[in-house]
């Protein structure tokens, strides 16, 4: 930034090298004298002054603005943090509790069975908790890791996401399709962290048959826009209300329709946070009732 002010000085320089040229040179130097009348000397400072205040009341105002937009920074971030806190404390107490009770039931539990049920209760809660903490791990590692850029073969990497995810518990009779271009030419490579876009394209199908019910169907389909690939995962569940779609990317927000379905309400942010370090983007479509399309965009070259 420093340096930008070095650019005042070329008029100086200009007028430095005309008057060593005219001086040091052959060339006539000829002695120009000018005549000016008071009314004319007035209206000519007046210009000057006028100029030099509008300067002095742009500069303030760009001042001021800069400072209005830092403060609404600061107030947002204050703002996120608050709303974060809330959800992580919302997110915590609820497995605490969960566990407090696993454990006082195991205690006055008299027999094996009662005892077993408890455990098993503690055991569910404290996987969710270690689950939670390892989502949250995760985007922090995203603002400061460094990526492993590759040439990625996306149709090998979503074929591989979609054998992964058919796997999962709670898959089962769930139809996944997945469709890639083959024709004219078939889905280029991108320029990206292996990684970080399976974790990402894998968040999003997960989150598609969490919200589907047997025998539904969720597909996955990609293709080229441009200098991007984009990757869409569209479900036949319930669908996201008007009023919750500014703020599932957010983190561990949960809507109207999300808060009975297990998860650390975190897979959503992570995958926007891939799509940005990546300088893509995401962005949904959703109608209540009938379901849900995600698009994940990543340029070609990511990285």
């Amino acid at each position: 930034m420093k340096w930008r002010w070095l650019f005042s000085l070329i008029p100086l320089a200009i007028g430095l090298a005309g008057a060593i040229f005219w001086n040091g040179g052959d060339l006539e130097n000829p002695i120009i004298r000018l005549r000016v009348s008071s009314s004319t000397l007035l209206l000519l400072l007046g210009l000057l002054l006028t100029l030099l205040l509008a300067m002095i009341l742009f500069w303030q105002q760009l001042a001021h603005n800069h400072r209005r937009s830092l403060e609404q920074v600061q107030a947002q971030a204050i703002e996120d943090r608050r709303r974060f806190l809330q959800r992580l404390d919302h997110e915590l107490k609820n497995p605490l509790m969960a566990i407090r009770a696993g454990l006082a039931n195991f205690a006055n539990a008299p027999t094996a069975p009662g005892r077993q049920a408890a455990l098993s209760s503690v055991e569910t809660q404290t996987v969710r908790l270690s689950r939670l903490t390892a989502d949250l791990r995760k985007i922090a590692d995203l603002e400061t890791r460094s990526l492993e850029c590759t040439n990625i073969d996306m149709a090998d990497l979503l074929e591989e996401v979609v054998v992964l995810a058919k796997d999962r518990p709670g898959a089962e009779n769930r139809r996944v399709t997945l469709t890639v271009p083959q024709a004219p030419w078939p889905l280029t490579t991108i320029s990206g962290d292996w990684d970080l876009v399976f974790l990402a394209i894998y968040n999003l199908l997960e989150n598609a048959l969490k919200f589907t019910e047997p025998h539904e169907t969720v597909e996955v389909r990609a293709r080229e826009d441009g200098q991007f690939v984009v990757i869409e995962v569209a479900d036949t569940g319930p669908g996201i209300e008007e009023t919750d779609i500014p703020h599932v990317w957010e983190e561990l927000y949960r809507g109207k329709g999300g808060r009975s379905v297990p998860g650390s309400g975190l897979g959503l942010a992570l995958v926007k946070a891939v799509a940005e370090r990546h300088r893509g983007g995401v962005s949904l479509h959703s109608r209540a009732g009938q379901g849900t399309v995600f698009s994940l965009r990543l340029p070609i070259e990511g990285c």
